[in-house]
């Protein structure tokens, strides 16, 4: 009797079993998704923390860029757009919360299904989300966008496509992607490609639309009117399809968007105190200090603001070309970096008001720590100890000068070091062994004022160790185009990292992109260490193995003297008419991608 009773709670269990879909494939639909841990707002959440529910609607934000575009589409490879239009007319399946590490919410989706080793991710589409001109967003659509997105798109889309072995329509209103590699984020950047209309494109070239046809999106902006290269104008759709959605409410206030295009930051600047701007983003502390005393300031029509952030220090400064002989020496790009005299060009520019980026990841709890690296960042390098370079295992640390002008115990190290690697001055001019000069460039970006003063004061500098240095300034076509083809020796990098960095570190120093014309790896790094630590950080489960792969990551970068690094953005520094307000509370990624224009309104008196 007890043998049967045994017998019938086994075969009763093992049915449970089977309805609740035990094992490592079993999920259930969420909301909501996050790296790690779960999503910090519950389901029923009316606001993002950092959006003013209460935010009236209305007025118009003018703001300014510098160069100008010749494209409306900003998916295309083809073409110079302006970078904002891809944040403001167009969504994805989720959105992100940057008031967390990287946490994602139902957009276009109204929920998101993953499988405990996130193999696959399953999105199920909002019955009411519609494009601009008021068809529905259809799981059709959501394909096509990935599928073109990813081989005939811009290049940051099509390394994601590589990774997806299937796609297929799951219900009227789903879909699932099945993934072909290990990687706990791709079901995160999946929620984050943009959806695009696939009927718009039947019979055309996506890839070469330019300036005839704008891509057409679900977002609350459209496009209103443009003049080539000068100026364009976004208005707030009144029919858009998630004005009530949580994820939107009190944000996306203004009626109008508009952009302003100058020649230099200079004619910008002037533009801003004459009032043809609304807002101006400053980022040299010192101008902050003491540019602004013009009038509107005096009187109150312009309003200085200050926004905080916990994010990394990112990377900004001169990227070295290491394809390039002799910059492919370690010990040529040492010495280049002794005689960048920091802490006087520092004081020069900036008033010494802000600190220098001391690694890729400073100013967060992803950074390396000084010293010799111990623990689990010391086992995750011990594989690639023998092709490390020096600095790497025991700690390296930026060169520093004693902040007068001449520099001269850096410069005897860094002349030392330049002799080592088989480079001699011969009258007055620094030559390789086969008498070759070593002149050097640095390609700017037109108007880029600042930076060509950085480079001129560098270049008196490595006059005094044979080195020419000429800044190259030209129109943004080019600017964009010679970087794509890796035709510089410097040029100016800045890569904005996050709290949860991920695929895009592949994109910014992966080996795979070292070669190939368009990529991010400005630098050419082509490192074993930094190609593992970013597929350790995308296949652990425990954020302190993460912490450590991203410490290790952070190491082998900057001890890799790939880049001149310059002063960090500590703060986000916004001059703005009074009528432009923002919330009292801000997100832990402060002034970025979804703070501005996102979340602040127009006020007036």
């Amino acid at each position: 009797m007890k043998q049967d009773f045994f017998q019938k709670l086994k075969v009763a269990t093992y049915g449970i079993l089977l309805i609740c879909g035990t094992g490592p494939l079993a999920a259930e639909s969420s909301h909501g998704i996050a790296m790690y841990g779960d999503p910090a707002l519950p389901q029923d959440f009316v606001s993002l923390p950092y959006a003013n529910p209460k935010a009236p609607k209305g007025g118009k934000l003018v703001v300014g860029n510098t160069g100008g575009f010749d494209t409306l589409n900003p998916f295309a490879q083809k073409g110079t757009p302006p970078w904002q239009l891809r944040f403001w007319g167009y969504e994805s399946l989720m959105g992100r919360s940057w008031d967390e590490a990287f946490t994602l919410y139902g957009l276009l989706a109204e929920s998101i299904e993953v499988p405990e080793d996130r193999s696959w991710v399953e999105f199920s589409l909002r019955p009411e989300a519609k494009f601009s001109d008021g068809s529905p967003v259809t799981v059709e659509d959501v394909i096509w966008s990935y599928e073109t997105l990813g081989t005939n798109g811009h290049l940051r889309y099509r390394g994601f496509w590589n990774k997806i072995s299937q796609i297929r329509q799951t219900g009227p209103r789903s879909l699932r992607i099945t993934f072909n590699v290990e990687d706990r984020e791709l079901a995160l950047i999946a929620g984050l490609r943009p959806i695009l209309q696939k009927s718009q494109w039947e019979g055309k070239d996506f890839a070469a639309s330019g300036l005839t046809e704008a891509p057409i999106g679900t977002g609350a902006y459209v496009i209103d009117s443009f003049e080539a290269g000068r100026q364009i104008t976004l208005k707030r759709n009144p029919d858009y399809w998630g004005k009530d959605l949580p994820f939107r409410v009190g944000t996306q206030n203004f009626d109008e968007l508009r952009i302003d295009f100058f020649g230099d930051q200079t004619v910008l600047f002037e533009a801003f105190k004459a009032g043809e701007l609304s807002s101006y983003r400053e980022f040299n502390a010192d101008k902050w200090a003491s540019a602004y005393g013009f009038t509107a300031v005096s009187d109150g029509r312009v309003v200085k603001s200050e926004i905080p952030h916990k994010r990394p220090t990112g990377m900004t400064g001169l990227a070295i070309n290491t394809r390039r002989a002799p910059l492919d020496d370690w010990r040529v790009r040492e010495a280049l970096l002794l005689a960048f005299n920091f802490e006087y060009i520092n004081e020069t520019i900036t008033g010494s008001a802000q600190p220098r980026i001391s690694s890729y990841f400073s100013n967060s709890h992803l950074g390396f720590l000084p010293g010799p690296a111990t623990g689990q960042v010391a086992q995750y390098l011990m594989p690639f100890a023998d092709g490390l370079l020096p600095g790497t295992l025991e700690g390296y640390q930026l060169p520093q000068s004693d902040g007068t002008k001449r520099n001269r115990k850096n410069l005897r190290k860094a002349m030392a070091l330049l002799e080592e690697a088989g480079l001699t001055v011969q009258d007055g001019t620094l030559r390789d062994a086969t008498g070759k000069e070593i002149a050097l460039t640095v390609l700017l970006r037109q108007g880029d004022s600042e930076m060509k003063t950085v480079v001129e004061i560098y270049a008196r500098a490595l006059e005094r160790l044979g080195i020419t240095l000429t800044p190259e300034l030209v129109d943004n076509a080019q600017y964009v185009g010679r970087q794509s083809s890796f035709d510089f020796d410097l040029t100016k990098v800045r890569r904005e990292l996050s709290l949860s960095p991920g695929n895009e570190q592949k994109l910014y120093w992966g080996s795979a992109g070292a070669q190939q014309t368009g990529s991010r790896n400005l630098m050419g790094v082509t490192e074993p260490a930094v190609d593992a630590m970013i597929d350790t950080m995308l296949s652990v489960e425990a954020s302190e193995d993460f912490v450590a792969a991203t410490r290790a990551l952070d190491r082998v970068l900057t001890a890799g003297r790939y880049v001149i690094p310059i002063w960090s953005f500590d703060k986000g520094r916004i001059a703005h008419a009074r009528e432009l307000k923002f919330p009292e509370t801000l997100p832990i990624y402060g002034d970025r991608t979804g703070f501005m224009p996102d979340v602040w309104w127009y006020q007036g008196d």
